[in-house]
């Protein structure tokens, strides 16, 4: 963790701000995320659940937090021999210092104190299992939250899980310095990044060519990817989260980059649609000037008050003229525009690249949020998305990635 950017101040007093706005006397029970296994004995690279290291800046797998008025502590996972010899063995008094949190316990003396807690109260707070539908996004949720909760009920089968995550995206939607000077950072390594891959865009034959720049870039400097990076040429641009990269690249194609690095954990979204050759065609640049327009003018709608739902709206109507214009639909109707613009304008930014946040509240100042439309004709092997990201103030929006050109040469 960056200690210039976070230290514990800013853990102990989001935990703070939740037992404020909660206002309850049950206790609040979070779970880290887990090691999952990819093979064998191999396992994926872990990545902690974005809010118990909001509240804690901890990035090991299998803790719990437990805020229970004014008593707050961290249950250690029992670890075999071997992990600790493979991994390290925990080290408590780093944990203290990172999360501000002093009383850490093993997991048989913690389970032993949340136990007699859970069995004499009616309530507890949990995060719920995180709402992915398998059958819509075709992945599936990290176990841990459902472990807990299943743990919390076998413990006491009476007891009502209070959900507090309203509370949670209250806090997280609004970022705090500490966030912002981290996205900032995360935001200049991505938009230099991809100037580099433009001023050496002729000397890479293949996609994956580029996604090892980005990695490369991205490594020197401490960073991971906070996404998998979609390196996508002529018309595999017009597959939204194509991630093989492994395609040749074409002379004259349009290539889409989509690609973010990762800043103790906070993340930028950054896309541009490069060219290679020696001019684009006067379709290609019909269709970049459309998608650039398209997000000058959602970037002019934004500003506090306003409810991005209405602001999805507008921008619809105004990217099914520019559709219009280009000749690729007769009418503006959602399922006309949709056909060629099959995305939201905006999510919220922060600890995920889609990051959580109330879509029916208004926007406030400090909110952090994309704004990236894209046209994608796979008929023609065009696809075009330009993407920044943007952060709310009382003027309106200041654009974080203002030091990137829309369309580079």
């Amino acid at each position: 963790m960056n200690q210039e950017i976070f230290n514990q101040d800013f853990f102990i007093n989001n935990r703070k701000k939740l037992r404020g706005l909660f206002m309850g006397t049950a206790p609040i029970v979070f779970a880290a995320n887990l090691v999952l296994q990819q093979n064998s004995d191999n396992t994926y690279p872990f990545r902690q659940d974005s809010s118990f290291w909001y509240f804690t800046g901890i990035n090991l797998p299998g803790l719990v937090l437990v805020v229970d008025r004014d008593d707050e502590y961290l249950i250690i996972p029992k670890r075999s021999a071997f992990s600790e010899v493979a991994d390290g063995v925990v080290d408590y008094q780093a944990l203290t210092q990172t999360s501000g949190i002093d009383n850490i316990y093993d997991e048989t003396l913690g389970w032993k104190k949340l136990t007699n807690r859970l069995k004499k109260v009616g309530h507890s707070a949990i995060l719920p299992n995180l709402s992915v539908s398998s059958e819509e996004l075709d992945f599936y949720p990290n176990p841990a939250r459902e472990l807990l909760i299943n743990k919390i009920k076998l413990i006491n089968p009476e007891i009502k899980l209070l959900d507090i995550s309203e509370h949670v995206i209250q806090m997280r939607v609004i970022k705090q310095e500490p966030e912002i000077s981290a996205i900032t950072k995360a935001v200049k390594m991505t938009t230099n990044t991809i100037k580099i891959i433009n001023k050496n865009l002729n000397k890479y034959n293949f996609e994956y060519e580029i996604e090892a720049v980005v990695l490369s870039e991205f490594r020197k400097r401490n960073s991971l990817p906070a996404y998998q990076p979609i390196i996508a040429g002529g018309v595999n641009a017009c597959t939204l989260h194509y991630n093989q990269n492994k395609s040749p690249i074409k002379q004259k194609d349009l290539i889409l980059i989509d690609i973010g690095a990762s800043v103790d954990n906070y993340a930028a979204d950054i896309t541009r649609t490069l060219f290679l050759g020696d001019d684009l065609s006067k379709r290609q640049r019909q269709v970049l000037n459309s998608v650039v327009e398209t997000q000058e003018f959602a970037a002019s709608l934004l500003r506090p008050g306003v409810e991005l739902k209405n602001y999805e709206s507008e921008v619809e109507i105004f990217m099914g003229e520019q559709l219009r214009s280009l000749g690729l639909i007769a009418s503006v109707t959602t399922e006309n525009v949709r056909k060629y613009y099959p995305h939201s304008t905006s999510h919220f930014l922060g600890l995920d690249p889609h990051d959580c946040g109330n879509y029916s509240q208004p926007l406030e100042s400090n909110m952090i949020l994309t704004i990236e439309p894209g046209i994608y004709i796979p008929e023609e092997g065009i696809g075009v998305r330009i993407e920044d990201d943007f952060i709310v103030n009382t003027q309106g929006v200041y654009k974080i990635s203002h030091g990137l050109p829309p369309i580079l040469n």
